[in-house]
């Protein structure tokens, strides 16, 4: 395949980006065109009253808009006055929400390329001259060579952080950080040499993308701009949390709501956060976000459309459901983007769950972060096992998430599910509602089947190791190598000690914790992320690790790649595309074990850049 011109593909996504970006005339409106404005219901009886008001809508939108825009400069403007001696980044929050709403407001009325040109400019007067006076076979060694100084530059030119009032201690040291570096490094080298066709690995994708991954981190972990972003987005998630409580002490007392047990902690606001996103996805918000966020994997990596979409839909909304925003395109995905669109889904969290992880006391800015970090790390890791070696439907062209959720437009799919379609933001909500519960529902037998087997053979496993002398005090086993005089039993999470023992000393983690980190990596992948996590937080054995080993087990379990999970995507995407059952049973194994790697190098990534401080 010949490589595409960035310049080109910049024009190629902003002239998809201006069809989809711009708005229905009025003649489409009223004829029930556009942008799904106006869907069908509109036409059906007894709808006269709903086609009026959308009328004055229509031609009152642009003083709504302004008196909207208007009210929320005020509220800006307010906060910068009132915040303007503050010395901790006060007036970023206020500025970040009012920065969102202005161009949302803008696209409503001018098409993208208004936005992009500036951006295009800048990027043909500097990158591209670059670009184009290196001669093209030399691109790729030096962007790698760039990408590896920036890399060793960040992770070792700052001194050891030994300090006593340091959080890590004596544990944040250049030997530690290079430790984290070799082990992204041995990742790199393996996924290369199990590759399907390393000749095939479209290296510009997969340094990007390691790049990507590597620039978020550097501004979350050093830089207090990037703290304070992820902070303020993390601190919606607490407030999500508290909002679904407010509803389990409606429904019980408040002193059932303030347990920490899973049905009452975890379940409520899963079921919340869904109904919110099915509301927002009504209101086309979450689509708007999607479509940009798509459209610069789309330009930046190289990716297909329908990559991009799923990207840039998983962490919102998660596994299997960001597959939906692309459903008309599943059964004509090559292999390697079926590939991918698993490994998105195994590398990170959605949001419904990352509001019941921060209720567990983890550090709400490592999840947050870790979730954007393993989007660019999944669609390096992906290319590199999977690479692509046929013609991709989608491969030159972005693809607009509304337009392809709602496949043709006659609304069979729907029919042939036994769904319909909201008609108000409030029936989206309730039936967001209804798929919140599902979705919880299936997490919490998901959960109980998986612990209930998990002891099931950690008890044949303990009756096992005893006619050996495991557990009987014989010191064999024992992760001190028997010097307490004890050994523990043998279990499942023994055993995943133990073989996952090198992965934990690649991450950086300190010679004291791999052997728990390990474990901790090991239930995530056997059991999942929740039960990994809730042991971290709640066992006393992990209590006294060092806040560098938890921070790296906190990136190292932050994602949905288990086997519970791949049978979740083999479920719903077989649903989508039946005659591609078997092409998605053969790629789903790698998908696994690339969405796991991914999560990987995003937990190697914060280690390499963790400094303590």
């Amino acid at each position: 395949m010949t490589e595409r011109v960035p310049d080109q593909r910049c024009r190629d996504s902003h002239a998809i980006e201006h069809d989809a970006e711009r708005g229905p005339s009025q003649n489409d409106i009223e004829n029930g065109g556009g942008e799904g404005n106006i869907s069908d219901e509109y036409s059906k009886p007894g709808s006269t009253r709903r086609r009026s008001l959308k009328k004055i809508y229509l031609q009152c939108r642009l003083p709504i808009h302004f008196l909207v825009w208007a009210v929320w400069t005020a509220w800006w403007v307010f906060g910068l006055v009132h915040y303007r001696n503050s010395n901790d980044l006060g007036w970023l929050k206020p500025t970040l929400v009012y920065i969102c709403i202005t161009l949302r407001i803008l696209t409503l009325w001018m098409p993208a390329r208004v936005f992009f040109r500036p951006i295009e400019l800048v990027w043909h007067h500097t990158a591209l001259r670059v670009y184009t006076v290196v001669p093209p076979r030399l691109h790729q060694p030096c962007a790698a060579l760039a990408s590896v100084a920036i890399v060793l530059t960040a992770v070792l030119a700052p001194p050891d952080n030994t300090s006593s009032s340091s959080s890590g201690g004596n544990e944040n040291t250049r030997a530690n950080r290079a430790i984290s570096l070799f082990g992204l490094a041995v990742m790199v080298a393996l996924l290369t040499a199990t590759s399907r066709d390393w000749r095939r690995i479209p290296w510009h994708t997969v340094i990007g993308g390691m790049l990507g991954q590597f620039l978020v981190a550097l501004f979350v972990l050093r830089t207090h701009v990037g703290y304070e972003v992820f902070s303020f987005i993390s601190s919606l998630a607490r407030t999500l949390l508290g909002f679904a409580e407010d509803g389990v002490a409606f429904l019980t007392t408040n002193e059932v709501a303030s347990l920490s047990w899973f049905l009452v902690g975890v379940v409520p606001p899963i079921v919340f956060f869904v109904s919110l996103v099915q509301m927002l996805f009504y209101l086309g918000l979450l689509q708007w976000f999607i479509r940009y966020f798509s459209v610069i994997f789309f330009w930046s990596l190289r990716v297909s459309g329908a990559e991009a979409v799923v990207a840039a839909a998983t962490p919102f909304i998660g596994q299997g459901e960001s597959a939906m925003l692309i459903r008309p395109l599943v059964s004509r995905l090559t292999l390697a983007e079926l590939h991918q669109v698993m490994v998105c889904g195994f590398a990170t969290i959605s949001g419904s769950v990352l509001v019941a992880y921060v209720g567990l006391g983890l550090d709400a800015q490592a999840l947050v972060s870790s979730c954007v970090m393993s989007i660019p790390a999944s669609l390096a890791v992906s290319k590199m096992r999977f690479p692509e070696t046929d013609e991709t439907l989608t491969g030159d062209r972005a693809v607009d998430p509304l337009a392809a959720a709602s496949g043709d437009g006659t609304g069979e799919d729907d029919e042939q599910d036994g769904e319909t379609k909201a008609t108000n933001a409030l029936h989206a909500f309730a039936k967001g509602a209804w798929l919140g519960i599902r979705i919880a529902g299936m997490v919490v037998s998901t959960l109980l089947c998986i612990i209930a087997l998990v002891s099931l053979c950690n008890g044949v496993l303990t009756w096992w190791g005893k006619y050996w002398g495991l557990g009987l005090g014989l010191g064999l086993g024992s992760a001190d190598g028997g010097r307490s005089g004890a050994s523990p039993p043998l279990t499942l999470e023994l055993i995943l000690g133990y073989l996952l023992y090198p992965v934990a000393w690649l991450l950086g983690v300190p010679g004291p914790d791999v052997f728990r980190v390990a474990q901790l990596v090991g239930i995530k992948i056997v059991e999942n992320e929740y039960v990994a996590f809730n042991a971290l937080t709640t066992q006393e054995v992990y209590a006294n690790m060092g806040a560098r080993s938890k921070l790296i087990a906190t990136y190292a379990c932050c994602g949905f790649g288990n086997f519970g999970s791949l049978g979740t995507q083999i479920g719903v995407l077989t649903q989508l595309a039946p005659r591609r059952a078997g092409d998605v049973s053969r790629v789903a194994l790698s998908a696994l074990f690339s969405g796991v790697l991914a999560t990987l190098t995003s937990a190697s990534v914060a280690g390499m850049l963790y400094n303590g401080s």
